[in-house]
């Protein structure tokens, strides 16, 4: 389902009911879908009549005992389906709520990497609830029951952020957009519904920044509109930009596998005195551990220091952490003997305590046995104020094993060469980490949930040819 209130009565309808709540990722291949509904063993889908033809493409692969539809068009059913409506009808006013535990499980979800199957989270009530708590702190989301919260993040990816809990807990006002996820209509919502705190990933934030400078002063909303950012990182120019327009990014990050929130960019008190500059760097970052969450970077030599500098696997533990993935025992390396839970991002951790994630482990760049982020490569070139969207790969190179090619988006009607963008990231780069390709494209294929999808880049420019 998109995110409506028919998806928020099951939020709570299937858990108080002892049962399990498994979120299916709507864009995801129908295959996909297919198999993720059979590992968790799901018995009934309830899906919004407008998304009957993705189920219809994996209906002969599933095996649901019912399929209930939710009347979103108004439209009639299709002969053979329940509709959601008369099923809630037949309640006869009398339930009694069944005595759970809290480490039962209340809901799951799939990660949605880029690489192998998808693994299944389950999240206990306890985990859920202490998310929740942290979750209208200050130093999280400051949800509480004055807010108007619109989730621009999908109820069908990590519990929405768990955003549908916090505000249901708090009183806070919910905004749910439905499918409508474009700048203007976002807008429309935030503007009439006198939004206060807006949540999505980069992706929605770049589009609602081209609309708010195609059309200057033409939307009215309170300044200081408090914008959580993850699912990936918002370059420091995103962050810098939307200032302009009183909207205050926080950057998140976190996982399916914690919950997900897991830190938030908060600046500290101590640092009001700073300068801009130095503040958008701290604010670029992944931020602090939120309350209750341990992290730590891992190397061949052991624990990293907290110098800023040195690099390796973030680990992480906690109470809404998980601690395998469900019936899938060949993963379990994934946790260290003591309990911690190797993130695959590489990292480092700065005197102050602020996560920076250097790279995925996969996504690193080794060039004549040094290493070089793409990450930090890719947030310089969205900095540039020609280019909307960068990625950067590893490509094969003979001399020196692999080298950065950055594939570029322009913005709408600007034009620019490779000589002007390597010296734009040279006053920041040493020469050897500045790309030696850069591939202008219409756009950058990304994951179901907004990340750039770089297994597709690599497969799209294997054939590049260094000159």
């Amino acid at each position: 389902m998109w995110n409506h209130s028919s998806h928020l009565e099951a939020y709570f309808g299937i858990p108080a009911s002892g049962g399990v709540l498994h979120t299916l990722n709507l864009r995801l291949h129908p295959a996909e879908i297919a198999y993720i509904a059979n590992h968790a063993a799901d018995r009934f889908l309830i899906v919004d009549d407008v998304l009957l033809p993705i189920y219809e493409q994996l209906k002969s692969k599933t095996n649901f005992e019912r399929v209930i539809v939710v009347p979103f068009t108004g439209n009639p059913l299709p002969v053979g389906y329940e509709n959601y409506e008369d099923f809630l009808k037949t309640a006869a006013g009398n339930f009694t709520y069944p005595g759970l535990d809290e480490n039962e499980a209340v809901a799951m979800c799939f990660t949605s990497g880029t690489t192998g199957n998808s693994k299944g989270v389950l999240y206990s009530h306890r985990a859920l609830i202490l998310h929740s708590l942290v979750s209208t702190l200050d130093e999280a989301f400051g949800i509480n029951h004055h807010a108007v919260v619109l989730p621009a993040c999908p109820m069908f990816h990590a519990n929405a952020w768990g955003i549908p809990f916090t505000a249901a807990m708090v009183g806070a006002k919910l905004v749910l957009p439905g499918p409508h996820l474009d700048a203007e209509s976002l807008l429309e919502l935030i503007e009439r519904e006198k939004v206060s705190i807006a949540l999505g990933v980069p992706t929605v934030w770049i589009g609602i920044l081209a609309a708010l400078e195609k059309h200057p002063g033409r939307r009215k909303f309170p300044s200081g509109l408090s914008a959580p950012c993850g699912g990936t990182a918002p370059p420091e120019g995103l962050i810098r930009s939307l200032d302009k327009h009183g909207i205050h990014i926080t950057h998140l990050w976190g996982m399916t596998e914690t919950t997900p929130i897991a830190t938030t960019g908060q600046l500290k008190s101590t640092m009001s005195d700073w300068s801009d500059d130095k503040k958008y760097e701290v604010r670029a970052k992944q931020g602090l551990p939120a309350p209750f969450i341990e992290m730590r970077v891992r190397n061949e030599e052991g624990i990293a220091p907290w110098d800023g500098l040195t690099p390796g696997e973030l680990e992480v533990r906690g109470p809404w952490v998980a601690s395998a993935y469900y019936n899938s025992p060949e993963n379990q390396d994934r946790w260290t003997p003591d309990g911690w839970f190797k993130t695959g991002d590489i990292a480092t951790l700065d005197p102050e305590g602020y996560l920076k994630l250097v790279d995925r482990s996969k996504d690193l760049i080794k060039s004549g046995g040094e290493w070089i982020s793409s990450v930090d490569l890719e947030n310089a070139l969205m900095g540039h104020p020609k280019v909307r969207e960068a990625a950067v790969i590893a490509i094969p190179h003979s001399k020196w094993q692999e080298r950065p090619l950055a594939v570029v988006v322009l913005n709408d009607g600007e034009a620019a060469t490779s000589e002007e963008l390597r010296d734009f990231l040279a006053t920041r780069f040493a020469k050897w980490q500045l790309p030696d390709g850069f591939a202008f494209a219409k756009e950058i294929p990304r994951t179901s949930v907004g990340k750039f999808l770089k297994m597709r880049l690599r497969e799209q420019y294997a054939d590049w040819r260094w000159e």
